[in-house]
């Protein structure tokens, strides 16, 4: 039987096991040369694409179908959609639970993929069935939708959320479990595969944003919800057709039941002296963790308070008994609590990010729904403008892994160029100036507006769609550095058996910046109608000031940025044996 301790073992002196404890689907030690690596990467990688593919083609123009066919106001729709996409940012909570304790992240894709297939049929039939729909506008009367109407679209949409909840935070830490981090080329590869993980992201965003808009906004709803139903079916046969190809990391326990007893079993020796010599700390003595997938962590210096957890009392010396995890914890298990301490304040600066990123969806389509979308005989969809965002991160892959980090690598010394919190900073950098351009197109469309007596009319400017292009590529630029930072970051930082927990946590700040823009947007409406005024986001985007909204979280931005500098200045990075 083969051990989980880190050293590869040789089979006919060729061919080598993985050192670092993966397993087949059957829980038998794997070979490294017929398991893993890129040729599992491409069935984990079509998977993402297909069901990021069937979330965008939602996502992307749902506050478009929330006004056009369910008939909302433009607030109230961006409200919605926002929260909508927070709750998808905040369900991974429960998947990676899920997968860390429990199931793994194989069987937790598995089960939540179907969650989420039968969430998109739902949702599809809701706009297919006549009944299920409330009637087309006749003038000026709109038909608000009735409450069974809507119920069954809440559902088919919130079934969605819960599904992408057991997919989002395993599919990526998945995909780099297929590479051994004992083995340093393998190291380095899985650098190289966060960047086309995301790339696959933004190819099935980039049909979704054009593609599919196009079919919504002309062949009907039925359809444009269809097809993304389709692909999610595909998404599901892609990932069960790899299983034999996949490395496994078995689950490590509930990792929210381990900070319990660290926290408990510190509070209990609240008046006991931690010894200077870490080494004095309860550890198990072999060379294997005593949590299940993971390595050992070494001791830290900081937050010294929960070292007492680790201290071994008089009694349980006398005694000799160690085994009772909520009165005596390893110096593993105190770390795995210390770094997700640390992690916290770098985790916290990323909402505000995604509270830019969460206006590409929502306020940059509004804004572009008010320009002129005709390009000769074409009309553009305004939610399509979001294929520059995706074109921007897929011509941003390639030259990043194959030409920024070669040549940061020779000024840096790091083998992917820049750390994760360097790669992080110039993302938020980037999307200070991503909203104020949004604003200055904005400030152009209103003096068009003003100019040519359109301000009380609920028509379009004559002021092409096209001058939005530029907000949604900075944005674009911004993700490669952000995004894929934080995917590098919460999987390497994150103690080897919470690796599912970071990546949620990663995605959370996608959903409190969601709630964030719902919440800045509510703020701003109350604030600015005050006294009969039609406020900075009215009906009629001419009467209003959009740009104020965007130089709002231009401002934002950059403090956070501030914030963010000082933060990773005093980051300390975790130590494994």
């Amino acid at each position: 039987m083969i051990g989980r301790k880190g050293l590869s073992q040789v089979r006919n002196g060729i061919t080598e096991y993985t050192g670092d404890g993966s397993v087949d689907i059957n829980g038998k030690p794997v070979l490294k040369n017929n398991t893993g690596n890129w040729k599992a990467c491409p069935f984990i990688l079509g998977t993402e694409c297909c069901e990021r593919l069937a979330y965008y083609g939602i996502s992307t123009n749902l506050v478009t179908y929330l006004t056009n066919k369910l008939h909302e106001g433009n607030a109230n729709a961006a409200r919605n959609v926002t929260t909508w996409q927070g709750t998808c940012y905040l369900t991974p909570l429960i998947g990676a639970f899920l997968a860390d304790a429990y199931w793994g992240r194989y069987w937790t894709i598995a089960v939540f993929s179907t969650i989420y297939f039968i969430g998109m049929g739902t949702l599809t039939l809701s706009a297919t069935v006549p009944s299920l729909r409330p009637p087309p506008c006749v003038d000026s009367i709109c038909p608000s939708a009735s409450f069974s109407q809507y119920a069954i679209f809440i559902v088919g949409l919130y079934m969605i959320a819960l599904g992408t909840g057991g997919i989002k935070p395993c599919v990526s830490s998945f995909g780099a479990d297929q590479f051994d981090d004992t083995d340093s080329k393998e190291r380095v590869r899985k650098g190289s595969f966060f960047n086309w993980f995301y790339f696959s992201i933004n190819i099935g965003a980039l049909i979704s944003s054009s593609f599919l808009v196009w079919v919504q906004d002309n062949l009907g709803w039925g359809l444009g919800f269809g097809i993304p139903t389709v692909f999610m079916a595909l998404a599901i046969g892609s990932f069960l057709s790899g299983t034999p190809l996949y490395r496994f990391q078995k689950p490590g326990g509930s990792p929210l039941t381990r900070m319990c007893q660290v926290l408990s079993a510190s509070f209990s020796k609240w008046n006991v002296e931690v010894p200077h010599d870490s080494s004095l700390l309860y550890e198990v003595p072999d060379g294997v963790s005593a949590i299940a997938g993971s390595r050992k962590l070494e001791h830290s210096d900081e937050l010294k308070c929960l070292d007492k957890a680790a201290v071994i009392s008089d009694n349980e010396v006398k005694t000799g008994d160690f085994s009772n995890p909520w009165r005596l914890c390893t110096v593993t298990q105190v770390e795995e609590l210390k770094i997700l301490i640390r992690m916290f304040p770098i985790w916290a600066t990323g909402i505000v990010f995604s509270a830019v990123y969460a206006q590409i969806s929502t306020m940059f389509v509004e804004q572009g729904m008010t320009m002129d979308t005709k390009i000769g005989s074409f009309t553009i969809p305004p939610a399509s403008l979001s294929t520059f965002d995706v074109v921007s991160v897929i011509v941003w892959v390639p030259l990043y892994d194959s030409i920024l980090v070669p040549i940061a690598r020779k000024f840096t010394g790091k083998e992917r160029g820049f750390s994760a919190l360097q790669r992080m900073g110039i993302g938020l950098f980037i999307s200070i100036f991503a909203m104020a351009t949004a604003a200055i197109v904005e400030i152009r469309r209103l003096q068009i507006a003003r100019d040519l007596d359109l301000v009380h009319q609920d028509v379009s400017v004559p002021m092409t769609i096209l001058w939005q292009i530029p907000q949604y590529f900075l944005v674009g630029a911004a993700e490669i550095f952000t995004f894929i930072g934080q995917l590098e970051f919460f999987y390497d930082q994150s103690p080897d058996a919470m690796r599912s927990l970071c990546s949620a946590l990663s995605l959370l700040t996608t959903a409190l910046g969601n709630y964030l823009s719902s919440l800045i947007l509510t703020i701003v409406t109350i604030l600015t109608t005050k006294g009969g005024k039609p406020g900075w986001i009215p009906d009629n985007l001419n009467e209003g000031r959009l740009d104020n909204y965007f130089w709002l979280l231009a401002g934002l931005s950059f403090l956070n940025m501030l914030v963010y500098v000082l933060c990773a200045a005093k980051y300390k990075s975790k130590k494994a044996s």
